[in-house]
């Protein structure tokens, strides 16, 4: 499951979560990475489906992570901030032990609707339930369990989506697709910020009405997206061990593969730890509570929405136009080093407005022209793409599991009392942007 990344605050909102897994068989031996047979275009249908599907993820799944939980665990556990990132590690945690798992099973699943459809209603249905019990949470454990259920709902939801557009997108398509959806995937947490800001004070309704919106829209993506009925695919049998052995692949076989992967570690390293904290960041900067923050923030991210729009559809149509994925992602992780950096510093309110609309524009680009370089280099993808999909996914799971968790450490050093570190923390965020910028250059099969 994911989670998915493959990740928003507002004004700098959360990039996508991470996809999951898929089948490999016994012991498929991993070819080459020379590209196989380009596939035949997807029509407008199946383009708008997948942008409005995962932009309905985003706003039920990110919302909680942008403002939702930091008001619920003010309400729960008051002066405890540090919480928030036990909350969200251990859910990112949980979704890297199982999201290559969901995966395989994905690709292993024979219905009448299809590999991926079942698990977007599944995930729907274990999303939902996940948004009532964080809202109607007596106590922060219980909100944990809570965001280990959205993490697993939604995630798979998301994953599911992710490998159908490496199953369904050519290489022609794929920058444009990614930019849009990258591009909706930015704006569905401002959009769910600027919505929660009217129901701070009701907290089921802070997790449910969000929540609508993502039932709606995977649920248009199921109906009106075909997928072939699967019952007629092979399906070898597979062990405990054969299993085990495909969360794991030879990266020497693959290393353009193997690039991206790490690149995408880094930004979403950054990511976390520029994210996570943001509510807590945005309240002490300003000299203001943490329930005030979600109205001013969500006003100022609408200028963010400009930025990831810019950056997003104009990195990925661009990316398709001139053939060239590395020289987006590399200028995506400068910008965003930039505008992290203006915040870490910033005083007053018109750097933090600053900082945050260069950090989106930086965002945008990075997240789209990525996902596109990653379907580039995806090893066997007519196989094993839930499953390459899948370890991707430990690239954003990983960080998410760990980041918040070491930012927690982070905000302490050099402070005494109630203080934090938050400059120190968006120093070192931007830094592991920039280094996922570099690392992109590393891949050789894509211009």
């Amino acid at each position: 499951m994911t989670t998915p990344s493959k990740d928003e605050p507002l004004v700098t909102p959360l990039p996508a979560s991470v996809p999951a897994p898929a089948f490999d068989a016994v012991a498929v031996d991993e070819i080459s990475e020379a590209p196989p047979a380009d596939l035949p275009k997807v029509g407008s249908r199946y383009i708008w489906s997948m942008v409005l599907a995962q932009f309905g993820v985003f706003m039920a799944f990110i919302t909680p992570l942008a403002i939702s939980l930091t008001i619920r665990v003010n309400a729960l556990a008051p002066g405890h901030p540090e919480y928030l990132g036990f909350i969200t590690g251990a859910g990112a945690l949980f979704v890297m032990l199982t999201s290559p798992f969901m995966g395989i099973w994905s690709d292993r699943t024979r219905t009448r609707i299809g590999r991926r459809r079942p698990f977007m209603i599944g995930g729907v249905v274990v999303g939902v339930l996940s948004l009532v019990v964080m809202a109607l949470a007596p106590n922060v454990l219980i909100l944990g369990l809570g965001w280990i259920l959205a993490q697993w709902g939604w995630g798979t939801t998301l994953s599911n989506l992710q490998i159908s557009t490496a199953d369904r997108l050519p290489e022609s398509q794929r920058g444009k697709v990614a930019g849009l959806t990258s591009f909706a995937t930015q704006i569905a947490p401002v959009f769910g910020v600027i919505l929660a800001q009217f129901f701070t004070g009701d907290p089921l309704l802070l997790f449910l009405v969000p929540g609508a919106v993502g039932v709606l829209f995977v649920f248009l993506f199921v109906v009106l997206v075909h997928e072939a009925d699967s019952r007629t695919m092979a399906k070898d049998p597979i062990t405990v061990g054969q299993l085990l052995a495909k969360y794991v692949y030879n990266p020497r076989k693959y290393p353009d593969f193997s690039w991206n992967w790490l690149a995408r570690f880094l930004f979403y390293t950054g990511i976390t730890l520029n994210t996570t904290y943001t509510a807590f960041f945005f309240a002490d900067r300003l000299g203001i509570s943490v329930e005030s923050v979600a109205g001013i923030i969500a006003t100022l991210s609408l200028g963010g929405i400009l930025a990831v729009t810019l950056g997003a559809l104009g990195g990925g149509f661009m990316s398709d136009r001139v053939k060239r994925r590395r020289v987006f992602v590399l200028l995506g992780g400068i910008i965003m080093a930039i505008g992290m950096l203006l915040q870490a510093f910033a005083p007053e309110m018109v750097l933090l407005i600053t900082g945050s609309l260069v950090t989106s524009l930086g965002l945008g680009l990075f997240a789209a022209v990525d996902q596109a370089l990653l379907l580039d280099v995806l090893p066997e993808r007519e196989t094993d793409a839930g499953r390459f999909m899948g370890i991707t996914g430990f690239a954003t799971s990983i960080p998410q599991s760990l980041a918040p968790l070491a930012a927690s450490g982070i905000l302490l050093i050099g402070v005494t009392g109630g203080e934090r570190n938050y400059t120190l923390l968006f120093v070192i965020a931007a830094a592991s942007v920039l280094l996922a910028g570099a690392v992109v250059l590393r891949i050789r099969s894509v211009r």
